[in-house]
């Protein structure tokens, strides 16, 4: 009896730790400019130069009939926030934000797409 507590004791003990150590790994694949997609989930909607840009996900934007291209981000579009896991660069002074090979600069309570 004493054994068959220990035998359980183990297999438990083991099952624990494969689970603690069995983590997943998420890897989020970016369309390439050009790509057409026919829906975006939660889409945000910027005008610019009176065209429609959509922003989800990281991504940019714009329709083709009831599709959507991946287009570059517009240079010179405002953005209220900036998408999660953006890092901050400093460059010859200045504060730069990066985000999937984005820069953006902080214009008032805006951030504004630049060129680098």
């Amino acid at each position: 009896m004493k054994n068959l507590k220990l035998i359980f004791l183990t297999m438990a003990l083991v099952g624990g730790m494969l689970t603690v150590s069995a983590q997943r790994t998420v890897v989020r694949v970016y369309p390439k400019r050009g790509t057409v997609v026919t829906t975006i989930n939660r889409p945000k909607v910027f005008v610019h130069k009176r065209t429609n840009f959509y922003f989800a996900d990281g991504v940019w934007y714009r329709a083709r009939g009831r599709k959507y291209v991946v287009v570059g981000a517009p240079v010179g579009i405002k953005v209220r926030s900036l998408p999660r896991g953006n890092k901050v660069v400093v460059m010859n002074g200045r504060k730069l934000y990066k985000y999937k090979g984005v820069w953006y600069k902080k214009s008032g309570r805006n951030y504004v797409v630049v060129n680098v």
